[in-house]
């Protein structure tokens, strides 16, 4: 994935090279960013930060926004704590942050700005292309999803159009996203949640349910896959949270 990403970044530094004469804002504190100075042009742009964890990533990103000149990159950030204290303190029209960042995922920094009424508008800008991935973002009040997969150009597109009011989602199946991921479990993936949730290991599932130990650690990678889980914690705290849990 880290080459996947570099290559990326690449790539859209070669489609956003500077031009002569114009002004440079791409290199910038990774975590604490530096604002365009007073000299700066393109005072009516649109205020957008970035968070990601990975600084090629960062860098490239605000390489290829600021090019255009509807944009201006205020700031990059690495995790969503930053990124939320930036919103709260500063005017941020549009935020392009990752799913995966070090301290909580998009989904949790999308729903931390709208319980605070923050009225940045978020683009989910993301190598995770998952059905759960979608579902979490588009439920937590995305306004954007775009692919690190995808031409550079697309993430512009996406900026512009969520600046000017309009949601910019993929195709997805709409009806898929109001499904209940636990819905779907069979009994014995159900009967392993509810042992997750009580906080059993995998020896005393194991023993309790009559299975071998690598059995069970089969049945929770099935279980995690389908649920859209990256881990026991994500599992249990789906379980928790579902109202009409399993």
């Amino acid at each position: 994935m880290d080459d996947a990403k570099t290559a990326w970044s690449t790539q859209i530094k070669m489609q956003g090279r500077q031009q002569p004469g114009s002004p440079s804002n791409a290199h910038r504190s990774a975590d604490t960013g530096h604002s365009n100075g007073p000299g700066s042009q393109n005072t009516g742009a649109a205020r957008i930060a970035v968070a990601d964890k990975n600084p090629i990533v960062r860098a490239g990103l605000a390489d290829y926004i600021n090019r255009d000149n509807r944009f201006k990159v205020r700031e990059m950030v690495t995790s969503g704590g930053a990124f939320i204290s930036l919103c709260e303190r500063d005017r941020i029209d549009v935020g392009v942050i990752g799913w995966g960042l070090p301290d909580m995922t998009g989904g949790d920094v999308l729903r931390a700005i709208k319980r605070r009424n923050l009225p940045t508008r978020i683009i989910v800008y993301t190598g995770d292309y998952s059905p759960h991935v979608l579902r979490d973002a588009v439920k937590s009040g995305a306004w954007g999803v775009t692919s690190k997969a995808d031409d550079p150009s697309v993430l512009i597109d996406t900026i512009a159009s969520v600046r000017q009011g309009r949601m910019s989602i993929p195709f997805i199946d709409i009806g898929a996203l109001s499904d209940d991921p636990l819905e779907n479990l069979t009994v014995r993936e159900k009967e392993l949640l509810r042992a997750l949730a009580n906080g059993w290991t995998n020896e005393q599932i194991a023993s309790r349910i009559g299975i071998s130990r690598n059995t069970v650690k089969y049945h929770l990678k099935n279980l995690y896959e389908k649920i859209g889980a990256s881990n026991r914690a994500m599992a249990v705290a789906m379980y928790l949270s579902n109202s009409r849990a399993v």
